[in-house]
């Protein structure tokens, strides 16, 4: 589907919730450019920008990275783009404003996916550090198993996705993000979509973009 106008959305849910299966279908069904929070981070601290190193700075101390630093990365990233699919920001009311201030969002996807499912998904879940590529032996498992299907290299199980660091980063989770989920919310555009599968929540995704999409061709014609 080719896209005629530009069209800007967020993707947001908890760590486990299919986030990134999801993003990555509305990339290739819609065109939208897949614009993910840590890939940039990533980026600029491989390549010690003035903002990477500041950003590494806080991680090493185990700190958040500050929301001005964040807004500065991503926004920075974002010029030039017309239509994209943001991942990974705003994660706060703040960030929520700065992105706001900088360009208007059309529609944010909400997955809101059980708790406990989420579970069960991490703990099956295997990670590429270099690159961030996440895999799941039960639904999205690699080619070659514990092997990244990208490099070779060898994938790893991540510390914290222990059953009790799940359960305290899926509260933080809920936590911080509450407040942007009722900001999107009383702008009107946030659409939630629930379930236990990501195969059967695409679809729903799916026809809500279409709708979306035709209505904004429409608004062109």
């Amino acid at each position: 589907m080719a896209l005629n106008k530009i069209f800007r959305a967020v993707i947001m849910g908890p760590p486990g919730s299919g986030k990134g299966t999801v993003s990555a279908r509305i990339t290739k069904t819609f065109g939208l450019k897949h614009i993910s929070s840590g890939d940039i981070l990533r980026a600029n601290i491989n390549a010690k920008t003035e903002l990477g190193l500041l950003t590494k700075s806080c991680i090493d101390q185990g700190q958040l990275v500050p929301d001005d630093v964040m807004s500065r990365l991503i926004l920075s990233d974002l010029r030039g783009l017309d239509s994209w699919l943001l991942d990974g920001f705003p994660r706060t009311v703040s960030q929520a404003d700065a992105l706001d201030e900088a360009c208007s969002v059309d529609t944010v996807i909400n997955l809101n996916v059980p708790f406990q499912t989420i579970k069960q998904r991490l703990t099956s879940r295997w990670t590429h550090l270099p690159s961030g590529r996440v895999y799941n032996t039960d639904f999205n498992p690699p080619k070659v198993p514990g092997f990244d299907d990208v490099t070779g290299e060898p994938l790893v199980q991540r510390d914290d996705d222990t059953p009790e660091t799940v359960t305290r980063r899926l509260k933080a989770y809920e936590t911080q993000t509450e407040p942007v989920l009722e900001y999107y919310r009383s702008k009107g555009v946030l659409q939630t979509f629930s379930g236990t599968e990501t195969n059967k929540i695409w679809p729903h995704v799916e026809v809500f973009l279409h709708r979306k999409l035709s209505f904004v061709k429409e608004q062109v014609a």
